[in-house]
């Protein structure tokens, strides 16, 4: 019976056969213990000598770390096994010997690591993570289903920048010029108004020269934009949105949790509500610590982390001044110099994982906003429509999922929460 190993435990006391490459293996004499692993999980397969034709121990004894085979054993049941399974081997099929395999299982350095991450992939930890990383996808797909939104794909090839940046990749569309989209939003909002509540899930790229641990050139954003939600309802749908991907992933991927090490009673806490700080207290708590950040500054890595450290769940920083947010963002209507927004800080030092904010909905207002960005008016047009036509209170986010992701896993650098990553040198493989 062909089974995979995390269908496993079904048939215990049973004869299966599994299809799997050798991960590591080690020998005692007359036993050989086998690490065997077929992407859904890893199990132990044990070949005694005196129980087996002399075949399958010569076929065993064969085997090189990532090795090809079906394999066929009797399932049993085993507490001191990390899946709790171990497999009695019956029968060996060798598909290919493979030889020299560049990833020992010894330290490699991260540049090493990089450079052979189409094989960097096949370890546990490395597994674990692209697992958490489906399940997180997986989330977010059944929140918006389960909250009535319509999934809508914006191109990735535009004419324009969604907040007037210049950080964009620029490539000639025929005889015009276009760039790689930096977000989807602005397509979104016209989404919004077709369909009330939409969210898109795709690539996005920043051309930014940066190395940090917290960035990546090509990354994956989720945004949704909802018709008739302010500010405030906007906040309540985005707590709600990460405490159920936290969730999603403490009940689905304990064992991968386990495997990185993950203090999941961190991530325990992680529900509905979330507290909130405006951008004027997180100023004086800053300066309160000898930050000299003034009135106006925007918040740095540091910044963020110190004021995170206040806050055993992510927290909300709320009203941002006017001059340091995007044309769009819709001004407080009792304190026009901050708009109506919020950044979402995730906790331990993982910096922003969401970005959000009403629209301004008066086209007088976007009208004077386009103006003062220097924007071109004949390119936004069409985004103006939208006001002219049926204008209405509307919100809107984005979350960054390989953000998202380094932060419910524990690691240290996005680079290992997305499966190629592309960074300021690294283009390869």
């Amino acid at each position: 019976m062909m089974t995979t190993i995390a269908q496993i435990g079904q048939h215990v006391g049973q004869e299966v056969r599994l299809g799997c490459w050798l991960y590591n293996k080690r020998s005692s004499g007359k036993i050989q213990f086998l690490q065997l692993r077929d992407g859904s999980g890893f199990i132990q397969g044990v070949v005694v000598k005196a129980e087996v034709p002399e075949a399958v121990w010569e076929a065993a004894s064969k085997l090189t770390q990532e090795s090809s085979l079906y394999i066929t054993g009797v399932v049993r049941a085993d507490e001191r096994a990390p899946s709790g399974f171990e497999l009695t081997v019956t029968g060996i099929d060798i598909i290919q010997i493979a030889h020299d395999y560049p990833i020992s299982l010894k330290e490699h350095g991260v540049d090493f690591l990089m450079d052979h991450r189409h094989l960097w992939l096949r370890t546990p930890r490395q597994r674990a993570v692209m697992a958490i990383r489906s399940e997180v996808i997986r989330a977010v797909t059944e929140f918006f289903q389960q909250h009535g939104f319509y999934k809508v794909d914006p191109p990735i090839l535009t004419p324009t920048s969604a907040e007037g940046t210049t950080n964009l990749f620029h490539t000639k569309y025929f005889d015009e010029d276009a760039y790689l989209s930096q977000s989807g939003q602005l397509y979104m909002e016209a989404a919004a108004m077709a369909l009330g509540r939409v969210y898109s899930f795709g690539p996005t790229f920043r051309a930014e020269k940066s190395k940090t641990r917290r960035h990546l050139i090509e990354f994956w954003m989720i945004e949704p934009e909802m018709a008739f939600v302010d500010h405030e309802e906007n906040l309540r749908i985005q707590e709600a949105f990460v405490s159920h991907i936290v969730q999603s992933v403490l009940k689905n991927c304990q064992r991968e949790l386990k495997t990185l090490d993950r203090d999941t009673s961190k991530l325990e806490n992680v529900v509905a509500p979330f507290p909130r700080i405006t951008y004027d207290d997180a100023i004086k708590l800053l300066q309160e610590k000898g930050s000299d950040i003034k009135w106006g500054d925007d918040f740095g890595a540091p910044d963020e982390t110190m004021i995170a450290e206040h806050f055993d769940k992510p927290v909300f920083i709320t009203h941002y001044p006017t001059e340091i947010k995007a044309f769009y963002m819709k001004p407080d209507p009792n304190r026009p110099e901050v708009v109506l927004c919020a950044d979402l800080i995730a906790p331990e030092g993982y910096g922003e994982i969401i970005g959000g904010s009403q629209r301004i909905d008066d086209p007088v207002l976007l009208e004077q906003r386009f103006k003062e960005h220097n924007l071109s008016e004949d390119a936004y047009k069409w985004y103006l429509d939208l006001r002219k036509y049926g204008t209405v209170p509307h919100s809107g986010f984005g979350l960054g999922l390989e953000r998202t992701i380094a932060w419910i896993c524990g690691l240290d650098h996005v680079r290992e929460t997305i499966p190629f990553p592309r960074m300021l040198y690294r283009l390869y493989p």
